[in-house]
C-alpha cells in the first residue's frame, strides 16, 4: 500500500494534466484553458499520438494548412489552434526553438461589425423581459462584453458615481464604464430578490460564492459577504469544474444568447444580431453623439484605438453619410423613360 503511495506521489503527470497545472499558475481563463487542451488533443491525434516533444515546425505548419485547407476553418480558428500550441511548447514543455519565434499568423480579414440602429434597438427590447432584458440593457448601455456583465459582483456596482468596474476583463485589465442611470431602478430592484436568495442560501449553510486566486484561503468570510455575491445568479447549484466545490455559479451564458436571438427574431430585424451587436451598437452610438474616440477606447477597454476606429465605418455621420449624387441630381426613380 505504502509503495503504490509513493508511486502516485512521484509518478510525473501526463501531458494534458501538466497543460491543465500550467493554465492555472498562469491564470488562464476556464474558457481558454479548455480551448487550448482540446486543440492539443487535436494536434497530437493529427500525427498519429506522437509525442510533441519528438515534433517540431514541419509538424505544426502541416496541422495549421490542414485546418486551413481540408477543414477551412476561419483566420481566427487557426490563429487559436497556433496560440495552443505556442502555450504547448513555451510554457508547458519549456522549448526555447528559434522556429518558434519564424511561425506566421494567419491574416485576419477586416470586417465591419453589424451596428443596430437606435429603433431597431427599441424594437429589439420591446421582446425582451426579465433578466435578460437587463443584461441586455448592460451589453447595451455600458459597452459590456457578456461574459463581463455574467461576471459582475455587487460590489463592481457604484450607484453613487454611476459607473460599473469591470474587473479582469479581456487581457487582464480592469476599467470603468458607465452605469446608466436608466438601469439603475431595475438593478435595485433585482438585487433586493439576489439577496433574499442569498440569504436563503446562507440558512442552509451555504452561500459561498468563488473569489479570484487566493482570497478565499487569505479571507475566508468574504466568500460569504454580500458585497462578493454574483450580480445575476445562477437559479441552480453546480459543481466548479476547477475544484469540485458546488456552488451557486453566475447565470449560463447560453440563457442570455437564447433570449436575444429570440427577440431579433420577434423583432423581425434583417441584421444577424447576437449579444456583441449590442456592444458595438454602444460603441457606434456614442461616436454618432459626438464624443471622442479615446473616451470610448477606455470605455470599451480597447488597448488600441485603431480597434475602436473601425465604428467610425458604420456611424451615420461617418462614410455611410455621403449624399449619393443621385439624391443630388433630379432623377427619382420610376420606369426608364419617365420625365
Amino acid at each position: 500500500m505504502k509503495t503504490n503511495i509513493a508511486s502516485a506521489a512521484t509518478r510525473k503527470p501526463n501531458l494534458l494534466d501538466r497543460v491543465h497545472e500550467v493554465a492555472r499558475v498562469r491564470h488562464l481563463a476556464y474558457r481558454t484553458e479548455q480551448s487550448y487542451v482540446n486543440w492539443i488533443k487535436r494536434f497530437v491525434l493529427f500525427h498519429d499520438m506522437r509525442h510533441p516533444a519528438q515534433m517540431g515546425k514541419i509538424e505544426m505548419e502541416g496541422f495549421l494548412t490542414h485546418l486551413a485547407v481540408r477543414d477551412r476553418v476561419s483566420a481566427s480558428t487557426q490563429n487559436q489552434a497556433l496560440s495552443a500550441i505556442l502555450f504547448l511548447y513555451k510554457h508547458v514543455l519549456n522549448q526555447k526553438l528559434p522556429w518558434l519565434d519564424d511561425v506566421i499568423r494567419a491574416k485576419r480579414p477586416k470586417r465591419i461589425p453589424i451596428v443596430l440602429s437606435r429603433s431597431e434597438i427599441t424594437r429589439l427590447f420591446v421582446h425582451l423581459d426579465g433578466t435578460p432584458r437587463l443584461v441586455a440593457g448592460l451589453l447595451y448601455g455600458s459597452g459590456l462584453r457578456l461574459m463581463e456583465a455574467l461576471r459582475l459582483r455587487v460590489h463592481d456596482l457604484d450607484f453613487d458615481y454611476g459607473q460599473i468596474l469591470i474587473r479582469d476583463g479581456k487581457g487582464g485589465k480592469d476599467r470603468h464604464t458607465v452605469l446608466p442611470s436608466g438601469l439603475i431602478p431595475d438593478i435595485k430592484q433585482h438585487l433586493v430578490l439576489v439577496e433574499s436568495i442569498h440569504h436563503s442560501d446562507l440558512e442552509r449553510g451555504e452561500g459561498q460564492v468563488k473569489l479570484p486566486s487566493a482570497l478565499a484561503r487569505k479571507y475566508p468570510t468574504r466568500a460569504t459577504a454580500w458585497g462578493w455575491q454574483w450580480v445575476f445568479p445562477s437559479p441552480t447549484f453546480s459543481s466548479d469544474p476547477r475544484d469540485g466545490m458546488v456552488r451557486r455559479h453566475h447565470l449560463y451564458h447560453q440563457r442570455i444568447q437564447r433570449a436575444v436571438s429570440h427577440a431579433v427574431r420577434a423583432a423581425m430585424l434583417n441584421k444577424t444580431a447576437t449579444c456583441h451587436t449590442l456592444r458595438h451598437s454602444f460603441a457606434t452610438h456614442l461616436l454618432e453623439d459626438g464624443y471622442d474616440i479615446r473616451t470610448v477606447q477606455e470605455l470599451l477597454g480597447h488597448k488600441d484605438v485603431k480597434t475602436t476606429m473601425i465604428y467610425t465605418h458604420v456611424m451615420n455621420n461617418g462614410r455611410c453619410g455621403v449624399i449619393s449624387p443621385l439624391d443630388r441630381g433630379r432623377i427619382k426613380g420610376g420606369r426608364r423613360g419617365d420625365p
